[in-house]
């Protein structure tokens, strides 16, 4: 029997049995952190104690990471494992109503079927590894006579896996599997819902949107937001806060714009304004888009240079990266973090499920559709 076979059933056979190992680690783990107090006194010096709470609030964005790339490696965990129990449950039916071994249906479905490799896929594959190892300070590869045959047998292995991999697809296919393990949900941030806003106050489903006036993903971004505006009318509410990039120069002093413009009533008529024009927000141009939207001049030009909203800005920086944030646009859905600039469709995904879970109607039920 061809070695790669073996190697491959064995696999099959690890990722299955392994599933009760994973589960168990990811059982112990979930009791570990029930078990912690946030009360509970982590160090102490004169009068002062520090619990494990406060430790942890000043922490809270680099602990949310690691909680969600727990959550992610458990479910490609859960994934491997699953596919592996699958495979070999169909393998072991397969092989049972052949009257083989396990062994014996892989050697049929793939040696008898796959070809070795041609002197031309051969040379193809050695020409274009040649290519990238010729570069720059990187040594040639040994002429094709010599390796010629390991290249063939790489080749080989190749095609043989993909068979391998193709007769289970198969198989699962035959077996009308369907595979419904969801991602672990994310469980919710909180976030105030403080700033300009859109939507009725009362709105069973609120989006907090952390956004930056000089960045061209969170302008690609407002017109999903509009379209969830016009399409779910008084079931959601959206709430802009600032979240300036450092890198973009123009961005801090653009939130103070929009506060000092929300002063008088038109933060988002100046909000429109300067994502439509993000390749000029120094603060003349600022000036010249208040003009435009019909503020008092003087009274803005007062709480722009004088960095009255500055702070506030600040403020909501600050407590985006408390929530998680670290690039933009940024939304929370009801506490549920997306990011991105990201179509109309994921924002409705989100939103129906969370109107589901509050018992009240997605928008196509509502409408009667």
């Amino acid at each position: 029997m061809n070695r790669l076979l073996v190697p491959l059933a064995a696999v099959l056979l690890a990722v299955a049995s392994g599933c009760s190992n994973t589960s168990t680690a990811a059982g112990t783990t979930t009791r570990a952190a029930a078990a912690e107090d946030s009360n509970t006194v982590v160090a102490t010096f004169g009068d002062r104690k520090v619990t494990l709470g406060e430790l942890d609030k000043s922490l809270k964005r680099d602990l949310g990471q690691l909680d969600r790339q727990y959550r992610e490696k458990k479910h490609e965990l859960r994934e491997t494992s699953l596919e592996g129990l699958i495979a070999k449950e169909l393998m072991e039916a397969e092989a049972k109503k052949r009257g083989m071994t396990e062994e014996e249906v892989l050697k049929t479905e793939v040696e008898g079927k796959v070809a070795p490799a041609s002197e031309e896929e051969i040379r193809a594959f050695y020409d274009m590894q040649n290519m990238q190892a010729g570069g720059p300070g990187k040594p040639a590869l040994p002429p094709f006579e010599q390796i010629k045959d390991r290249i063939g047998e790489y080749l080989h292995a190749q095609k043989q896996q993909k068979a391998v991999f193709d007769f289970l697809d198969q198989l699962k296919k035959d077996a009308g599997v369907v595979v419904t393990l969801a991602m672990p949900e994310e469980p919710p941030v909180e976030v105030a819902a403080t700033g300009p806003s859109k939507g009725p106050a009362n709105a069973p489903v609120t989006i907090v949107e952390f956004s930056d006036f000089q960045c061209p993903f969170c302008s690609r971004a407002n017109p999903a937001i509009e379209q969830v505006l016009a399409t779910y009318k008084d079931q959601v509410r959206v709430v802009f806060r600032d979240f300036p990039l450092p890198f973009h120069d123009k961005a801090q002093k653009a939130a103070e714009a929009g506060h000092c413009a929300a002063e008088q009533g038109k933060f988002w008529e100046m909000h429109d304004q300067m994502f439509a024009n993000q390749q000029a927000l120094d603060v003349d141009a600022l000036k010249g888009y208040a003009k435009t939207v019909g503020v008092d001049e003087a009274k803005f030009a007062e709480c722009l240079d004088g960095d009255k909203m500055a702070e506030l800005v600040k403020k909501n920086m600050a407590d985006g990266e408390e929530a998680g944030v670290s690039g933009t646009p940024a939304f929370f859905i009801n506490g549920k973090m997306l990011s991105g600039a990201l179509p109309f469709e994921d924002f409705k995904k989100a939103i129906d499920a969370e109107l589901v879970r509050l018992g009240k109607a997605p928008v196509e039920t509502a409408a009667g559709g």
